[in-house]
This record gives C-alpha cells, sequence and structure tokens, in this order.
C-alpha cells in the first residue's frame, strides 16, 4: 500500500500537468473568440479569466481585461498558483518527491518541460509569438502523458495518478461550459447569431474537442448537441461522463487492491450513474447552470474525500 504522501504527490503531479494544458487551451479559445471582435475584446478575455476561476486573484492586479495582461497572469504569473508556469513547477515538485514511483521516461519528460516551458516563459509574450508558444505547451504535455502512458505499469501508482488527471479535466470541461452561458453570451438575441456560433466552436476548441465533434456532427453548432458532446458522450476523452467511467474505474482498481471501499467510491459511482442516466433533455429541462453547479460541487467533495480517505499528508 502506498504512502498517502506517495499517493498525494502523484495524484497532484498529475491534476498540475492537466491544469497546464488547460490553461493554454483556455487562453488559445480567448485568442480566437477576440479575432471574431471587430471592436473591443474585453468581454472575451474576462470570460476566459473567469473560466480559470482567477477573476479575484486577476482583479487584484489589474483593472482591465486586454490580451497582454491576462495571457501574462494566465502563462507565467508566478503569483497565479494556476498559472502554466507555476502548474508546471508544481508538477516536477511533486514528481521529484516520488520520483521513484515514476519511470525514468515519464520523469524526464516531467523535466525536461519544465526546463523548456520555463525558458519559454521567462519573459512577457509578445501576441505575434501566442500561437506558437500555446502550441508549444500543449506538446510538452503531451510528451508527458505520452511517456506516461506508455511505460507505466498498470498499478496503484498508475491509478492515483488517473484520479488526479479526470477530477482536474472533468473541472474544467464543466467550468467552460458553465461560463459559456452566463458570461460569453450577454444577450438572449445573440443565440444563433454568427458570434454565439464562433464562441462554441472556440469552446469546442479550448477542450480540444473541435475535429472530433465536426465528425459526429458535420460542423452542426447547436447548443444542445455540443452540450451533449461534452457531458454525456462516453468516447469523447475531455466529456463528464468520459472522466467519471474513468474515475470509478481507477477507484474500483484501488478498492481491490487494498481490500476496502471508502466514501470516495460511492460519490464516484453516483456521480457516474447520474451521468449515465441522465439526456441532455432532462439537464436542459432542470437548468444546465444548476447541473453544472451542482456537478463542480460534487467534484471538489470527490476530491476532498480522496485526500481524506487515502490520507494524503
Amino acid at each position: 500500500m502506498l504512502l498517502g504522501r506517495t499517493a498525494n504527490g502523484l495524484y497532484w503531479m498529475n491534476r498540475y500537468i492537466e491544469r497546464a494544458e488547460n490553461m493554454a487551451r483556455l487562453v488559445d479559445a480567448g485568442l480566437r473568440m477576440a479575432l471574431t471582435r471587430s471592436q473591443s475584446s474585453a468581454e472575451e478575455w474576462a470570460s476566459v479569466i473567469v473560466s480559470a476561476g482567477a477573476e479575484n486573484a486577476y482583479r487584484e492586479k489589474y483593472d482591465q481585461f486586454e490580451v497582454g495582461p491576462v495571457t501574462d497572469f494566465l502563462l507565467r504569473d508566478p503569483a497565479n498558483p494556476s498559472s502554466v508556469l507555476s502548474s508546471i513547477e508544481n508538477a516536477r515538485q511533486n514528481g521529484r518527491a516520488v520520483r521513484t514511483a515514476l519511470t525514468r521516461e515519464t520523469w524526464e519528460s516531467i523535466n525536461e518541460a519544465w526546463m523548456s516551458l520555463k525558458r519559454m516563459l521567462a519573459d512577457p509574450i509578445d501576441e505575434r509569438d501566442l500561437p506558437s508558444v500555446l502550441d508549444a505547451i500543449k506538446r510538452e504535455t503531451a510528451l508527458i502523458r505520452g511517456s506516461f502512458h506508455g511505460t507505466m505499469l498498470r498499478n496503484e501508482i498508475f491509478d492515483f495518478c488517473q484520479l488526479g488527471t479526470f477530477v482536474e479535466r472533468a473541472d474544467n470541461t464543466a467550468r467552460i461550459l458553465d461560463v459559456k452561458y452566463y458570461v460569453l453570451l450577454p444577450s438572449i438575441s445573440w443565440v444563433g447569431s454568427t458570434l454565439d456560433t464562433s464562441q462554441w466552436e472556440s469552446i469546442l476548441r479550448s477542450v480540444a474537442a473541435h475535429r472530433s465533434y465536426r465528425w459526429l456532427y458535420e460542423g452542426d453548432y447547436k447548443p444542445r448537441q455540443i452540450a451533449d458532446y461534452l457531458i454525456l458522450n462516453g468516447r469523447m476523452p475531455r466529456s463528464l461522463a468520459f472522466c467519471y467511467r474513468y474515475l470509478t474505474e481507477s477507484l474500483r482498481f484501488l478498492s481491490q487492491d487494498y481490500g476496502v471501499r471508502h466514501a470516495c467510491h460511492a460519490t464516484a459511482e453516483t456521480t457516474y450513474a447520474k451521468l449515465s442516466n441522465s439526456t441532455i433533455k432532462d439537464i436542459f429541462d432542470a437548468g444546465l447552470h444548476e447541473f453544472l453547479s451542482d456537478f463542480i460541487r460534487d467534484n471538489n467533495q470527490l476530491s476532498d474525500q480522496l485526500a481524506s480517505d487515502f490520507q494524503f499528508y
């Protein structure tokens, strides 16, 4: 049985790796949305900050939502614990603490990503260089994921890593969807407009779902279809249903290894059952915002229970 602090290090290492990629994708979505604006793009950049859950911290430093301050805050500000630079540094620190639990390839990919991104984000990023920098961040995190999945034994170490990845990913997808409905679309009269469509397209891009969505729906950007895809489609790697399928699976493996079930098992299974037994009509009839708010609360509860049940300290 793993020590609690080792399980904690593995869990948070993977949460921070996932967070670094998510932040890069959010900034990429903001950049694309801003390009659709003929006038001020402040609303788009404000929505990116809200999606990142960093509005209060951002407002403590800046008065306006502009491309320079927003991208600097989300990519490289050490005062922002969720910035890409902070996330990759925290991932490396946690990885270093559990070095003996990782394969050489996994550790080296984390260390090399940290060195590369530290150099790349040492200075403020020129807006013209943003696309290439964001691509580099996504590429570095993909290399970590590839090394991890290609070399790690599927044991309890792997399961705690999976828990970190999918708790973080589920939180990110739910927040992005929620912000779309309550921040990005300032007027109900814009529903179905060219602006509405371009924003939904950007949301799909921010969760790496744009091309796969087009495969299924031939580019028909309808809010219910997109919400269904990102919430209930069990084959889409960033959907809520996909995340909870793997969370329940990893927890089941841990219960088999340790011979005990905890509160976190019931929480994950209840959430997965809710996702499996719901239709997008049920969700919209009850209120998408209410559904997502409940999901984010339950997902946070699961994270707290994991820390308590497996004695992360």
